[in-house]
C-alpha cells in the first residue's frame, strides 16, 4: 500500500493527472464528435457513461502494461515509444485528424464509439501512465480517478491554454521524455551497476530524455514548417492555365 503521506506518491499522481490532460484533448474532441448526433437530453448521458467504459477500459489496459514492464527490455522497449510519442506531441497536428470519427444516433451506439475510439487512441496514455506508476496499480487507479472531471471539464480549458502558450506543449513533452529516462534506467536487464557508477543516475537519465525529447521535436517541427512553407512558395509560383 503506497505512503499517502510521501511526497514521491503525490508527485506520481501530479505526473499522471499531468500526462492524462496533455494526451487527453483527442478523446475529448472524440467525445464531442460521438456525442454530437444524439438528442440534447441524451448527451450528458452519453458522455458519462462513455468516459466511464472509456477509464474501466484504461484501467485494465494499464493493469497489463505494468505486467508487461515488469519483464526484461519491454521498458526500454516502452521508454523507446515514449519519447517518440513525446516528440510527436511537438509536431503539427493534422486538420483532418479526426474526420474518421462517427457520431452515433443512438446512446449505445455513441458510448460504444467512444470507448472503441478511446482504446485505440490511448497507447500513448498507458505506456506514459505505467512509467510514472512505478509499477504500483493503487496509485495508477488514484490518479485517473482523480484526473477525470479534470480531464473532462477542464481539458477544453487546457486546449485553450496550449494555443495560448506553446510553452505547456514543451513542458508535457519534457514531462514524458522525463518518465521515459527513469524508465529505460529500471529496466530489469539494465545492470545495477550502471545506476550506482553514475551519480543521481536517475535524475541523469530523466533529464537526458526530457532534454532528447525536446531538441529533437522542436528540430523536426522546424524541419516539418521549413518543408511545408518551400511546398506551398513553389505553388503560388507555378504558372495558372
Amino acid at each position: 500500500m503506497p505512503d499517502l503521506t510521501s511526497s514521491l506518491f503525490w508527485i506520481s499522481v501530479l505526473q499522471i493527472i499531468a500526462i492524462d490532460i496533455m494526451l487527453g484533448g483527442d478523446n475529448a474532441v472524440v467525445i464531442a464528435l460521438a456525442c454530437r448526433k444524439l438528442p440534447p437530453a441524451q448527451r450528458n448521458k452519453g458522455i458519462f457513461w462513455g468516459v466511464i467504459g472509456a477509464i474501466g477500459l484504461r484501467v485494465v489496459m494499464i493493469f497489463f502494461a505494468l505486467q508487461l514492464l515488469a519483464l526484461p527490455y519491454l521498458k526500454i522497449v516502452g521508454a523507446l515509444l515514449l519519447l517518440w510519442i513525446g516528440i510527436k506531441l511537438l509536431l503539427p497536428e493534422h486538420d483532418d485528424e479526426h474526420g474518421n470519427i462517427d457520431g452515433g444516433t443512438t446512446l449505445l451506439a455513441a458510448i460504444k464509439t467512444i470507448i472503441v475510439a478511446d482504446a485505440v487512441m490511448s497507447l500513448d496514455n498507458v505506456i506514459a501512465v505505467a512509467g510514472a506508476s512505478h509499477g504500483s496499480m493503487v496509485l495508477v487507479t488514484f490518479g485517473i480517478l482523480v484526473s477525470i472531471p479534470v480531464v473532462v471539464w477542464g481539458s477544453k480549458l487546457v486546449l485553450t491554454l496550449m494555443d495560448r502558450f506553446p510553452v505547456v506543449i514543451t513542458l508535457g513533452a519534457a514531462l514524458l521524455g522525463w518518465i521515459a529516462g527513469g524508465m529505460l534506467l529500471t529496466d530489469p536487464s539494465v545492470p545495477p551497476s550502471v545506476a550506482a557508477s553514475i551519480p543521481n543516475a536517475n535524475y541523469v537519465f530523466a533529464a537526458a530524455g526530457a532534454l532528447l525529447v525536446v531538441v529533437v521535436g522542436k528540430w523536426l517541427a522546424s524541419r516539418r514548417a521549413s518543408i511545408q512553407a518551400v511546398e506551398l512558395s513553389s505553388e503560388s509560383t507555378e504558372p495558372k492555365n
